[in-house]
């Protein structure tokens, strides 16, 4: 199996990152991603009058038995690096609830050819496993943080989890994991008003924050763009309080723009995929718990890899199937726009 050319989509791009999603299960309930809780679905109904007073939000979990083995997770990402993935980050859901996490890991960091292997999680359950993760090779984790504020950090998440994804940031601050991201989605009228205390404490922390634009991917379907915070804004308001010094592009297909924090003391990205979308130099690939090639975030088809893996196709198969989904992958998603349609499935489903 020699490739001849790598993942590359019919507008030219060449793919490199892989997004794997180890569970669509979480132990959080974001209000931008599952708002199960009564207190976020009343946040919502008080706010937006098109949602329907009907009953409570429910996930519904994909099966146990249908999620990708480990040994199949492995396979076909030692076939997307052999076609040219250089970046592998581990989402879910939230990935620390997949048991023997570590052994993945490890699995995973084995493979030649992997640049970067890299996890995003909630933090709640990181300091009971950030040793044996670093032990079996993760080098790179980001965490979400979207308050300071215990109550209101409670509100978002569903969960007073506050001191303990504080604990995992200094942990993973302890072994080295390095750079340390912590990410916050901003929604007008929740948090917003916390952007400049973020900063603040991201300053004191000298690590990196990125501010992440509320995307219509909830189970809620209450997304409105009247409640984005656009990027311009959140960088009109931190410019007037902080002395940013903007940082060099140095990946065309980095997903924010970055600036220095005073002092040389941490850094701030904003990313923006609702007002300022960079899908023109989008180089990433998804894959769902489950064994689904997504091409977008945003996309409205859906993949079947597990299909074909189970169904006896050898890794030469399967490279040339990855090759032809690439092809097809979108040439942007449609946010805002008359004909966008929201994907069916929440970000937890998804995998970020």
């Amino acid at each position: 199996m020699t490739p001849t050319a790598g993942l590359i989509d019919s507008h030219g791009r060449t793919l490199r990152d892989l997004r794997v999603s180890l569970t669509d299960r979480c132990n959080f309930r974001c209000l931008y991603c599952l708002p199960e809780t009564e207190a976020a679905q009343n946040f919502y109904r008080g706010r937006w009058a098109h949602l329907p007073n009907s009953t409570p939000i429910v996930q519904q979990w994909v099966p146990k038995s249908s999620l990708l083995s480990f040994e199949e997770l492995e396979r076909v990402i030692r076939i997307a690096v052999h076609w040219g993935i250089r970046k592998i980050r581990l989402t879910g859901g939230e990935p620390l609830l997949r048991h023997g996490l570590e052994d993945l890991v490890a699995r995973i960091a084995e493979i030649p050819g992997i640049a970067d292997l890299a996890m995003t999680t909630n933090g709640f359950l990181f300091p009971a496993k950030a040793r044996a993760l670093r032990d079996a090779g993760l080098r790179r984790v980001s965490f979400s943080l979207d308050s300071l504020d215990r109550a209101n950090f409670k509100k978002i998440t569903g969960r007073d989890g506050l001191p303990e994804v504080l604990e995992s940031i200094r942990v993973a601050r302890e072994l080295g994991f390095e750079p340390l991201k912590v990410n916050a989605v901003i929604i007008r009228g929740l948090n917003d008003h916390e952007l400049e205390s973020l900063v603040q404490w991201a300053q004191e922390q000298q690590l990196s924050l990125r501010f992440i634009e509320f995307m219509p991917l909830d189970s809620a379907r209450a997304w409105l763009k009247e409640v984005v915070v656009p990027a311009q804004e959140i960088l009109a308001r931190l410019q007037a309080i902080f002395d940013l010094k903007p940082l060099p592009q140095s990946d065309p297909s980095s997903t924010s723009r970055r600036w220095a924090l005073p002092g040389g003391k941490g850094e701030l990205g904003i990313i923006a995929p609702v007002s300022e979308p960079f899908c023109g130099h989008c180089n990433r690939l998804r894959l769902t718990a489950e064994g689904k090639v997504r091409t977008c975030l945003f996309s409205v088809t859906e993949h079947d890899l597990r299909g074909m893996m189970r169904g006896g196709a050898s890794d030469e198969q399967l490279g040339e199937w990855l090759k032809g989904v690439v092809w097809q992958k979108e040439a942007r998603h449609h946010i805002g726009e008359p004909d966008f349609v929201q994907p069916s499935r929440s970000m937890s489903c998804i995998g970020g």
